[in-house]
């Protein structure tokens, strides 16, 4: 017996537990894998992004440092390094987009935070 392994493109969307709406919604897929797995999915009520691997959504593993410095706006930040921030929890910079902007990804989703303030 052959079972079809179902492959998934971006744009097509899907209908999965959000976890920001808490019920079933559907969900816009962001990114896949060349296998056709969902890495990433949008929420198309909440707009909350989920990323996943290996079919289930994920915890955000720590950067090279095995512990995560709490976030502090005012230090500056590089690729790669994990923080914990008091509400949205453990991350880790995935880019820094201006001198004073960096993306961190989260366990639910990417926000966009401040750093190198003076």
């Amino acid at each position: 017996m052959v079972t079809k392994v179902e492959k998934y493109v971006i744009g097509d969307s899907i209908n999965m537990m959000c976890s920001a709406c808490d019920v079933e919604q559907n969900h816009l897929i962001q990114t896949a894998t060349k296998q056709g797995k969902i890495t990433c999915a949008v929420c198309e009520v909440c707009a909350t992004s989920s990323t996943f691997n290996r079919g289930v959504k994920t915890s955000v593993a720590m950067g090279k440092s095995k512990t995560a410095s709490p976030y502090d706006r005012t230090r500056k930040y590089r690729k790669g390094q994990a923080m914990m921030h008091s509400h949205f929890g453990q991350g880790e910079v995935t880019a820094v987009i201006e001198l004073q902007k960096i993306d961190v990804l989260f366990g639910d989703r990417t926000r966009r935070l401040i750093h190198a303030q003076e």
